[in-house]
């Protein structure tokens, strides 16, 4: 919200720390703001800041406990967030990631489709979309993979999940998409998503929005090009599967 207030934020670029953007946040400048988030209960009072602002949710709530995701509330308190900030910027623009999908002697496929389940029946109210992925095993993780005993998915376990999610979406008025995934789910009338999506922004600020594929991500991302104004090493939420912090040792962006 400072960034906000201050109408540009400055960005570094995570190979080479001395390189350092500067970017407007004018808000002519900025077609649409899309935040990711697994807690964004702190920004729910400050919504009015984002007024002169296109903006939409990627909202992430996933059945894993305290083993898994170190640092988040309990999944009760995360829905009503969900269902308090639906309220207030409407479901078109609160999508639901159920994502990363692991494996592990606890986590398995039927405790997915259970939880998932349980949270599609929650939400659809709420939002008109769902996202999930698998996990994708990154170098940085693969201590915490071990650990916690996180196996490849096969491509069977990969159907049945994804052929239950597709009706329990179905069942509850959602549309459903993968992120990132190389797998073909159009078989269970699973798309392949955009998290920046060019379509969904056209509709939420009412204007045409043609912008090509961003070409700096991975090959089966379909996201519109667009400038990352994150920053690694910088979430406390602790979550074991995660690509973006490097160890415990987390210090905040001020």
């Amino acid at each position: 919200m400072d960034r906000i207030k201050e109408r540009y934020v400055d960005v570094k670029n995570p190979i080479n720390k001395n390189q350092i953007s500067k970017i407007s946040l004018e808000p002519d400048a900025v077609d649409c703001i899309v935040f990711w988030s697994k807690n964004p209960k702190p920004l729910l009072g400050k919504l009015r800041f984002l007024d002169e602002y296109a903006f939409y949710f990627q909202f992430t709530i996933n059945p894993y406990d305290s083993d898994i995701e170190t640092g988040l509330p309990p999944k009760k308190e995360i829905i009503e967030t969900f269902k308090m900030l639906s309220d207030k910027v409407g479901r078109q623009r609160v999508i639901w990631r159920y994502d990363p999908v692991l494996l592990n002697s606890r986590y398995t496929t039927a405790y997915h489709i259970d939880k998932f389940n349980e949270f599609a029946c929650q939400l659809k109210n709420y939002t008109e979309k769902v996202i999930f992925s698998f996990i994708d095993f990154y170098r940085k993780i693969s201590a915490n993979v071990k650990v916690h005993g996180i196996t490849e998915i096969t491509t069977d376990e990969k159907n049945t999940l994804a052929g239950n999610f597709s009706g329990i979406a179905k069942e509850n008025s959602f549309l459903i998409d993968t992120c990132a995934e190389d797998i073909d789910l159009s078989k269970f009338d699973i798309g392949r998503g955009k998290c920046i999506d060019g379509a969904l922004i056209a509709k939420i600020t009412g204007r045409d929005f043609s912008v090509k594929k961003d070409k700096n991500q991975r090959t089966e991302c379909g996201c519109a090009a667009s400038v990352d104004i994150g920053e690694y090493n910088s979430c406390t939420n602790g979550c074991i599967y995660c690509y973006a912090n490097c160890g415990k040792n987390i210090r905040l962006v001020c």
